[in-house]
């Protein structure tokens, strides 16, 4: 048989191989067709590398029949991976199945009915099951130069960095391997490892529920219900696709030699740029804490604690002076969002919510250090994102605007509809020119601030909370881990903005309260229109200490450890370059622990939210037993079962 014969195999559409050799007719079942083809190690090469000179042999392995309606059909054979390729006239279907690298031109056939076929050996694929160790020979040509190795994340990066350990671990026994060299292709093979492990657990995380790990008896149903319905994205139609992989980059990398500059604070109350009265004055001194009483803010300042502590904050940070921002104009801005958070008159998620927010964000960033980690435009939309966060807050949860069908849902197509709405709505005001606080900024500076802004907002829809924690968990059980600054912003002001459980009793009890009204008047609304409750909305029907016991179990506690560990990770080497410099979050947020018996020590940040966890969550169980003893009176009172009085 000629070459051109040898190549030009005809093959049907729907998968059957028509030869025209009288010898070759009959049909082959898959299994035959793979024992055929494995003749011999040293056949089987020949035939790959040069089927134009074994004619019969290729038709041996290609004649038969192959499962119907599949274009290609895939098998392994001592390691390698061999694929049968069924494509339409012109090679087309081929190039489709395997673009890299494409298989060699197949001439067309006479007919124009019939495509060809084409066996393609590939080195390397994520879906080995099983692989031979490389030969001596292999072993021996390869070139440790890590200067053209595939990119980290692609399935040939996983073979080169297996074929480098073999030979790593050989020259090593024979002790001929430079120490640089060994060096740079551990890390490769470290990296390759990361790439696969972050792979498979963001995969894992897309499948999840942490809920579903609870068990049912662990908390009440209704209290388990608003913690899925809220929590968790069982209501969505669709589900989010997963972040773009982190990027592995060394920690030295992210340090910038300007960032351990001491930053000066520029007090409002030393300048003449806005007048503050005396009573916010004496409020303000108190900005630093952790249990900051933004109720006593906001009597002080008549009702507008955004006002003066977003002035505050922006003024403090230098952010007034760096980004030349008009006093007048920041006045007028901070004004307009205070109109916006009172237009609803909500009993939470009001201006008092936007200040508190606001307030924690800053001690994140003061009290830990975050703010040596951040640049100067990256504070500024950290502050301004924590400020606007829950801008025009309708009062009403997102579940509540997609089955009443709002004209916000159908704006935004029932995906984050508020938080969408809150960026949207605080950008539409940057546009007035007596708001713009942004006008001073170049155009880039603009766009990564907006870019930013939008993250971390977006990031405060409750709904991606697991998956929020479960990437971050994921990225920090690594040896080496990136954080990204974006979403290590946007995991803090998720933390704040759910934060109330973790201050001191008085002022958690008060936002409770406030948070219990908000959802009665919204249970309200939905039995005026025919809705069913939302959980916890039934005024007449909720349990109001399991769910914050709820509550904190399983979201609060969680986030703040997970945000706390993600905080010590980044701060960590700032710390320990920065240990004999002056330290401008103060010495009593930063603590440092070490064992007898280890040289250096672990950085760690001050945690005071432990502590109010901890003392609200045994009020609540103490609240929680009165309840349930409360009930069951009532209930045999209802019942009829109590003993008369005269007895």
């Amino acid at each position: 048989m000629d070459k051109k014969a040898a190549e030009n195999i005809p093959i049907g559409l729907c998968g059957r191989v028509r030869d025209k050799s009288p010898d070759l007719s009959s049909d082959l079942s898959f299994e035959e067709l793979r024992n055929r083809f494995d003749t011999s190690a040293v056949a089987r090469r020949e035939i790959v590398s040069n089927p134009s000179t074994h004619g019969s042999a290729t038709r041996q392995i290609v004649s038969g029949k192959i499962f119907k309606k599949c274009k290609s059909a895939t098998f392994q054979i001592d390691g390698a991976t061999y694929t049968i390729v069924a494509s339409p006239p012109g090679g087309v279907g081929a190039a489709r199945e395997e673009p890299r690298p494409p298989p060699p031109p197949v001439p067309r056939n006479s007919s124009p009915k019939q495509g060809a076929l084409t066996i393609v050996r590939r080195s390397s694929s994520r879906g080995k099951t099983e692989s031979s160790p490389p030969t001596d020979e292999q072993l021996d040509q390869l070139d440790l130069d890590t200067e053209h190795l595939p990119a980290v994340d692609t399935p040939d990066a996983c073979d080169k960095a297996a074929l480098r350990l073999r030979y790593l671990l050989r020259q090593l026994n024979k002790g001929e391997i430079p120490a640089e060299t060994l060096q740079k292709n551990l890390q490769y093979a470290a990296k390759v490892l990361e790439a696969v492990y972050i792979d498979e657990t963001k995969r894992l995380a897309d499948e999840d529920d942490e809920l579903s790990e609870v068990q049912p008896d662990a908390v009440p149903p209704e209290v388990r219900e608003w913690l899925a319905s809220t929590f968790t994205r069982q209501l969505a139609t669709a589900k989010r696709k997963s972040d773009e992989k982190p990027k592995f980059r060394s920690v030295a990398h992210a340090i910038r030699a300007g960032i351990f500059v001491d930053r000066i604070y520029r007090r409002v109350t030393s300048t003449a740029l806005m007048q503050f009265p005396q009573d916010v004055v004496r409020v303000l001194k108190t900005l630093d804490e952790w249990s900051f009483d933004v109720f006593a803010l906001h009597e002080a300042a008549a009702g507008m604690p955004v006002k003066y502590l977003g002035y505050e904050l922006l003024n403090r940070y230098g952010m007034i002076h760096k980004f030349k921002v008009p006093p007048t104009i920041l006045e007028n801005f901070l004004s307009r969002i205070e109109e916006g958070y009172c237009r609803f008159h909500n009993p939470y998620h009001n201006n008092l919510h936007a200040a508190d927010v606001a307030q924690t964000v800053h001690y994140m960033l003061c009290q830990t250090g975050l703010m040596n980690w951040l640049s100067d435009l990256e504070i500024f939309a950290t502050l301004v994102a924590a400020i606007v966060h829950d801008y025009e807050h309708t009062g009403t949860t997102n579940n509540f605007h997609v089955m009443s069908g709002s004209d916000t849902a159908l704006l935004y197509n029932d995906r984050a509809v508020l938080e969408n709405h809150h960026i949207s709505a605080a950008f539409r005001l940057l546009r007035d020119e007596e708001c713009n606080i942004l006008q001073n900024l170049s155009r880039d500076e603009f766009r990564e601030f907006r870019t930013l802004v939008i993250d971390m907002v977006l990031a405060t829809d409750m709904s991606f909370h697991f998956q929020q924690l479960k990437n971050m968990r994921s990225l920090l059980s690594l040896a080496e881990p990136t954080v990204d600054k974006s979403k290590a912003a946007s995991l803090v002001l998720h933390c704040c903005d759910i934060s109330h459980p973790a201050k001191r009793w008085d002022l958690h009890h008060r936002w409770t309260m406030s948070l219990l009204d908000e959802f009665f008047l919204q249970g309200d609304k939905e039995r005026e229109l025919g809705l069913p409750f939302s959980p916890l909305c039934d005024r007449n029907n909720t349990l109001v200490a399991e769910s914050q016991i709820g509550f904190i179990d399983f979201i609060v506690e969680p986030s703040m450890g997970v945000c706390a560990d993600m905080l010590e990770c980044i701060l960590g080497p700032l710390h320990s370059s920065t240990k004999n410099s002056t330290s401008t979050a103060g010495p009593e947020s930063i603590s440092e622990e070490s064992s007898g018996t280890e040289p250096s020590t672990k950085f760690k940040i001050k945690k005071p939210w432990v502590a109010c966890l901890t003392d609200n969550k045994k009020i609540w169980k103490e609240q929680a037993a009165k309840d349930a003893e409360a009930r069951a009176k009532l209930e045999e009172e209802t019942n009829g079962t109590s003993p008369p009085a005269d007895e």
